[in-house]
This record gives structure tokens, sequence and C-alpha cells, in this order.
């Protein structure tokens, strides 16, 4: 299976998903890192994803190829992440034909009524351990 992982500024967000998806999967699944810049995209090297590239271009041309999507919910929101999330990457991502496992993260300028907060690990672990292996148990 192709996950890809999406994060922009530090890759912090998507370097934890990287780190808890090899934990948990190691190498069974190739992991690509998607980042909306340089850095982004080798935080997320470091943590071990298998592939990885940087920019509009390379999201907006790898997210149909991909068979799950993983991210903080700030990546189909245009201008997004101080204007990193480019209108024409939330509008590939949203319309990726890959499901979409996203952190509910209260750093986006949108509140979802009714979202309890959590701490980053736990949105990380609940993403990983339970919507993503519910999905791959159904594949």
């Amino acid at each position: 299976m192709r996950i890809c992982v999406i994060d922009g500024q530090g890759g912090g967000i998507g370097a934890a998903l990287i780190r808890r998806l090899k934990e948990v999967y190691g190498e069974e699944h190739v992991v690509i890192a998607l980042g909306t810049n340089e850095v982004a995209t080798s935080q997320m090297m470091k943590a071990r994803a298998n592939r990885g590239a940087s920019g509009e271009n390379a999201i907006v041309r790898t997210v149909p190829t991909v068979d799950v999507i993983l991210g903080s919910i700030s990546i189909v929101l245009a201008n997004a992440m101080m204007g990193e999330v480019t209108p024409r990457i939330a509008e590939a991502i949203a319309s990726a034909p890959a499901p979409k496992i996203l952190l509910p993260l209260p750093r986006t300028g949108v509140e979802i009524a009714g979202l309890i907060p959590e701490p980053l690990p736990h949105m990380v672990e609940k993403a990983i351990t339970g919507r993503l292996k519910e999905f791959i148990n159904n594949v």
C-alpha cells in the first residue's frame, strides 16, 4: 500500500505520523513524504519515509496515485500553513480518490464543533492504530 503523508512548515506533524507508521507497520507499506517545502520533506525523510518530494507540483501529481493520505486538516484548506497550502494543493488533495485521515489541529483557523481537543501524540495514535488500521484491514 502507498501511504502519503503531507506536511508543511517544519514538518513536525508529518514526521510524528511517519515515525509511528514505521513503528507499527515497519516496511510493510511504502510511505511517501510530500512537503509544501524542503524543510518539511527533509524532516519527514529523517523519520524514515521511503520516498519524498517537495512543492506544489510534486503534491498535485502524486496525490492521485496513492492509496491513503495522512496529514493535518490544514492540507485541504487553501492558504493554510501561512500560505504554504496553495489553492491548487488543497484542491488536489481534497479531490484525490484516496481516503484522507486528517488530524483536527486547532491552528488552522477552523473550529470543528463538538470536537474534544487532544494532544498531538493521542491524535497520531488514533490515526495510525485506529483509522488507518481499519482502512488497511478492509482493503
